[in-house]
């Protein structure tokens, strides 16, 4: 061998031992969040299953454009098909779209690396002045620089860069693709600089937390503080949805949190993406940098919904929950009525205040769903009471209309479905995790929670009404026994009282049909739940006439 050959092999081995010590010494994060996720490998039918970028902008008006991955959109479509929602996907619930359009640009399993790569150029073709982009990408930036995903960034906000050869299989062959790899902020520097070129206005916005804990705490990533310098470097308006969201996470405690999170530790059901778009609207709004005052002149549903009552000093509240049975009409003399709205026969409303915000032909899934519940657990106070009546309406098919049954039993069980009015997927539980929902939430605000079984309907079978211990009834005592919640079997007292009464004399207590009470049954029901609360010793009891 020359001296000349001798040389070069030293040459390349040199390099090779210097590149291979240089990816020793810049190192990419371990994936700690153990999901394969393969929305990136199907680039072509990604940009089929959404909106070109900038092609939602209305006019002249502005978009904005968000940048992130799986916890931003789940999915190709992004719709919940899998039962896991991105948090951008509620983010327009927060923006006046008629003044500003949102477009969730993220897509799963991408790193700040290969969103900058694969997608960012599209977004920045779209760019135009007045525009804003949020940035909110680092769960993926994980892994090996050159083979298999070849996503990871390297680690921190410094200056330093990583040549390497990509390698990438394409059946029997493999290829090679030169590419360098910048820092984590590194990246987040690139959209920062790329956007004000175009004139558009950026945001940078930490990760979404994890359902992981650390020493009774939701575990923070490092990228949060990342975020935040390079946002301090560049003046850049920073908000920290982690520590936001987190915060919120650990009040439910690590046994709620589970609620919102689904198939896995770090994909969030609609509930955690809900929270997540919420957290991320406060957030903007609590930003002092003067650079967000545009942008907040167009949000909107910032402030939670609270239910519209008057408190008055020392008086506790009664929240009635509930369908039709519970409230309806209640205005006409020969019309129907939901004995909520004679609930003064049974409280001494000197002493308590009753909010009945029970609503007709809804079930605990459609409660939910509606968000009238969320009203109530907003509203609810320490020392406050909340009634929980639900069942007429939670049988039927869950897909079809009025799409509004829940799984029948009380397994902590969950299914996908596609609804049949709107092609729509929704994650329906079973009946009694409904029920336990709210009970924990109750007891989460520090209020009283009371289940309460349905009203029997005006059924005969050998001279005694219906009952339906079977069923419900059997569901409510099992949701009795899991929670151990206070429970007034107001189906089967006011059942005794209508067999003793008989069909002919209970037959005014009904209205229009066999579910429905008339104003003398609200009053009849009203009196049933009296005596519950009463026969259980309630401290409500003690606010009853």
């Amino acid at each position: 061998m020359s001296m000349r050959r001798i040389y070069v092999v030293l040459a390349l081995s040199f390099a090779i031992l210097c590149c291979n010590a240089q990816k020793r010494q810049l190192q990419g994060m371990a994936d700690d969040n153990h999901v394969t996720d393969l929305t990136l490998d199907s680039l072509d039918k990604v940009r089929q299953s959404r909106v070109s970028p900038g092609s939602s902008r209305k006019g002249n008006h502005p978009v904005l454009f968000l940048v992130g991955n799986s916890t931003m959109r789940n999915g190709t479509r992004g719709d919940g098909r899998n039962g896991q929602w991105g948090w951008g996907y509620y983010a327009e619930d927060y923006f006046n779209t008629d003044s500003i359009t949102v477009e969730n640009q993220a897509l799963g399993g991408t790193s700040s690396r290969t969103f900058y790569n694969n997608l960012w150029p599209d977004i920045r073709q779209a760019l135009r002045p007045g525009d804003w982009v949020i940035i909110s990408i680092g769960h993926n930036d994980n892994g090996p620089f050159d083979k298999g995903r070849a996503r990871a960034s390297i680690n921190g906000i410094g200056n330093d860069t990583l040549h390497v050869n990509v390698q990438e299989i394409h059946g029997k062959d493999t290829t090679y693709r030169a590419e360098t790899v910048y820092t984590y902020g590194g990246y987040l520097r690139k959209y920062i600089h790329e956007t004000r070129a175009a004139g558009a206005h950026p945001i940078l916005m930490s990760l979404t937390p994890r359902n992981a804990w650390e020493n009774g705490h939701v575990v923070r990533k490092i990228h949060s503080q990342w975020c935040q310098q390079v946002a301090a470097q560049e003046d850049v308006p920073y908000i920290d949805l982690n520590e936001l969201s987190a915060r919120k996470l650990e009040a439910f405690g690590a046994e709620k949190m589970k609620w919102y999170f689904h198939g896995d530790l770090i994909h969030t059901s609609k509930w955690g993406a809900e929270l997540n778009a919420r957290s991320a609207a406060e957030g903007l709004v609590a930003c002092p940098h003067p650079a967000l005052n545009t942008l907040k002149g167009w949000m909107r549903n910032t402030e939670l919904p609270i239910v519209n009552v008057k408190r008055e000093d020392g008086k506790p509240v009664v929240f009635l929950t509930g369908d039709s049975t519970v409230k309806n009409e209640d205005k006409k003399s020969d019309g129907m009525w939901g004995w909520g709205a004679v609930a003064d026969d049974i409280f001494d409303t000197s002493k308590i205040t009753i909010a009945n915000c029970a609503k007709a032909g809804r079930s605990c899934r459609t409660f939910l769903n509606e968000k009238r519940w969320e009203q109530v657990y907003n509203s609810i106070r320490p020392g406050d009471y909340v009634l929980i009546q639900f069942g007429h309406n939670d049988i039927g098919a869950i897909d079809k209309k009025p799409e509004r049954a829940a799984i029948a039993g009380t397994a902590d069980t969950c299914h996908v479905y596609k609804m049949q009015s709107n092609g729509h997927y929704e994650l329906v539980y079973s009946f009694g995790w409904y029920l336990r929902r709210f009970i924990e939430d109750v007891r989460e605000k520090g209020g009283i929670p009371i289940l309460v079984s349905l009203t029997p309907r005006n059924e005969w079978k050998n001279g005694h009404i219906e009952r339906r211990n079977d069923t419900y009834g059997k569901w409510y005592h099992e949701v009795v026994e899991q929670t151990g919640v206070a429970y007034v079997d107001l189906h089967n007292i006011a059942a005794d009282h209508y067999d003793r009464l008989g069909q002919q004399a209970v037959a005014p207590y009904y209205c229009h049909d066999h579910t429905h009470s008339s104003q003398k049954g609200a009053r009849a029901i009203a009196q049933s739940i009296a005596k519950g609360l009463r026969d259980i010793h309630s401290p409500l009891s003690a606010y009853l006439r």
